[in-house]
């Protein structure tokens, strides 16, 4: 048993007595001896305490280094399979010293408990603890637990003592992907440039860190606190391939779409997202813009769309249209669309699509002082759809339609 003291180690049981003699460990060394003086075997089982354990869960810094020096083993699970560097993570200190004054008495404690933890995870990698070991009821590695916890502190730690930062979990995912869901930032940074793979996809769904973060920053909280998209920014610079299909042949571009929010698709076409990528079930990332009806309302950001878009599909291989386009509220719009759809574009058109696609906004001003006004006006010209809804209605309507009218851009 790694975690008896050897004899002659009396310092050892006294210095580990008086580390843990207050607070819960206290109850629990109570508990564990009126158990052994019952001759209480069940609790006796299910509340066995290991030393080493109690010193890395309450952040014992001496005691943990007396007991390692002594011949405790680091690797020793509990009862449910975790390991000493597994429990640390588990009761780290979720603390935050943004909020109080710098200097003042709550601030010193607050960064003395983290100090604390961060010294027994020293300690612990100094002593041979396995930072790639994972649970035996999972496969969350100290990594994956450590995002999970929101222990960032610890990342770059583990790390340099040979944490694989692209191991995975049971859900075959990395730490990056973990990260990436959350918007988690500081994290995302730590991984990356400790070497996290940004391309790794999810063997069971094919998800990418860009295409699980872009997920989470267009949902609904996403759109609402304005969050995520410093995260996909990050990704993006630093490789992430914004066109990776994910099984079922969507790419970051197609959940951009679905969740309608500007600035992300925006961003992604910036980085040459393809919007003319069709799913394995015959959906475009417009199609997927138009299947919420809030999306189709925000006339300026589907009018850019429209512009970079090229065979316009409005159906999937079943032959059904988007599911946001069919309130009558939008019947004249629809009919528009479907009536283009079926309407080859001329060549000159395609050319200025694909102009467009290629240079993207981010070379839109270069462009500009590289082609004649004329031709540059031409690429990236503004049209009226009202002009096109127009055609489709008796003379007597169109007044009021142009009233109304919106300016779709390029």
């Amino acid at each position: 048993m790694g975690n008896i003291p050897r004899k002659g180690s009396r310092d050892l049981v006294v210095d580990s007595a008086m580390s843990l003699e207050d607070g819960p460990s206290a109850a629990l060394h109570s508990k564990l001896y009126e158990a052994i003086m019952r001759e209480d075997c069940t609790t006796i089982e299910t509340e066995s305490i290991i030393p080493i354990h109690l010193a890395a869960k309450y952040h014992k810094a001496q005691s943990l280094l007396c007991l390692l020096q002594h011949g405790a083993d680091p690797e020793v699970r509990d009862t449910t399979g975790l390991t000493t560097l597994n429990l640390m993570l588990l009761h780290w200190p979720v603390t935050s010293t943004t909020w109080a004054k710098p200097g003042n008495r709550m601030h010193r404690i607050l960064t003395d408990i983290q100090n604390n933890a961060i010294t027994c995870l020293r300690i612990l990698c100094a002593h041979g603890a396995q930072v790639n070991a994972q649970g035996e009821s999972n496969k969350r590695s100290p990594l994956h637990l450590a995002i999970a916890y929101g222990c960032y502190p610890v990342l770059s730690i583990l790390a340099q003592n040979g944490a694989d930062v692209n191991a995975i979990n049971e859900a075959s995912m990395t730490p990056l992907h973990m990260a990436a869901n959350m918007l988690n930032k500081e994290m995302m940074e730590t991984l990356i440039a400790c070497g996290a793979n940004v391309n790794c996809a999810v063997s069971s769904t094919g998800n990418t860190p860009l295409k699980l973060a872009v997920c989470t920053a267009s949902s609904k909280a996403g759109r609402l606190l304005g969050a995520g998209v410093s995260c996909i920014h990050l990704l993006l610079t630093h490789g992430a391939k914004v066109n990776a299909q994910d099984y079922k042949g969507q790419t970051a571009i197609h959940e951009a779409c679905f969740g309608g929010r500007e600035a992300i698709i925006n961003l992604l076409l910036d980085f040459e997202a393809n919007v003319n990528i069709l799913t394995r079930n015959g959906e475009s990332p417009i199609y997927m813009y138009l299947q919420r009806s809030f999306n189709v309302r925000d006339t300026a950001l589907l009018a850019r769309l429209l512009d970079h878009t090229y065979p316009l599909r409005m159906t999937n291989n079943q032959g059904i249209l988007p599911a946001g386009i069919m309130l009558p509220e939008f019947r004249l719009l629809r009919d528009t669309l479907i009536k283009q759809s079926r309407k080859p574009l001329s060549l000159q058109g395609i050319c200025k699509r694909n102009i467009r696609n290629i240079y993207g906004e981010k070379y839109k001003q270069h462009l500009k002082q590289l082609l004649p006004v004329a031709i540059w006006n031409s690429v990236y010209c503004c049209y009226d759809l009202a002009n096109l809804l127009k055609q489709d209605l008796p003379a007597s309507q169109q007044q009021g339609l142009s009233a109304t009218q919106t300016a779709f851009s390029g």
